[in-house]
């Protein structure tokens, strides 16, 4: 299926109403539950990487209960913010990034985290995505967040043709008014994780999924 750029925001309006009432995605939660905290928001990120969100939202809430800036993180035994964090993957590599993480954000930013795209590409752990994806849910700043979900369905209906996620963040900067490109990562997460759902409740089917 191609979607061509007049009907885009047709798209989009079905799309919200396609994922009226589905599971949101972890960040999401984590704004909901502890408010739109931009710390709290980059270390949920950080935590998600190559893990599930149903395990890493609950791995959140445990170390959310324990800290709530870079200080107390710093301030946490290693090996207790190892064991909150396990089952999250990758725990002892995580551990540290975490720990580096909020070192840099005291020493440098006044425990503030930096809200350029340059700045935080240059912390610890913090790639293209989590740098996007940061800047738009704590900062609302127009970024496209591009992860399985984005750069599979967005190629799927033709939008783009790219290889690399890389490569679909600046195709859908031609694409999409920048008016949805935060919004854009939230449908489609939305769309990917929930599919079983929506093709046995008869909404979308297995080979376009819209």
């Amino acid at each position: 299926m191609t979607v061509s750029h007049a009907n885009l925001t047709k798209l989009i309006e079905h799309l919200r109403v396609l994922t009226t009432g589905l599971t949101p995605p972890m960040t999401e939660t984590i704004i909901e539950e502890y408010g739109k905290n931009p710390y709290l928001i980059l270390i949920s990120c950080l935590l998600s990487l190559r893990a599930r969100d149903g395990v890493t939202i609950h791995i959140c809430r445990a170390l959310f209960t324990r800290i709530q800036t870079p200080q107390e993180l710093c301030a946490l035994p290693l090996s207790e913010l190892e064991t909150i964090i396990y089952k999250s993957g990758f725990y002892k590599n995580k551990a540290r990034t975490l720990r580096a993480v909020s070192t840099i954000l005291i020493e440098r930013y006044k425990s503030m985290v930096p809200v350029t795209e340059e700045e935080l590409l240059a912390l610890p752990g913090v790639g293209q995505k989590t740098a996007n994806l940061v800047l738009g849910l704590a900062f609302d700043i127009p970024a496209i967040c591009v992860d399985t979900h984005v750069h599979k369905l967005s190629n799927q209906w033709g939008l783009v043709h790219t290889r690399t996620a890389d490569e679909t963040e600046k195709a859908l900067k031609k694409v999409l008014p920048a008016q949805y490109w935060i919004e854009w990562n939230r449908l489609l997460v939305m769309i990917g994780q929930n599919k079983k759902v929506l093709i046995n409740r008869h909404l979308i089917n297995q080979q376009s999924l819209i």
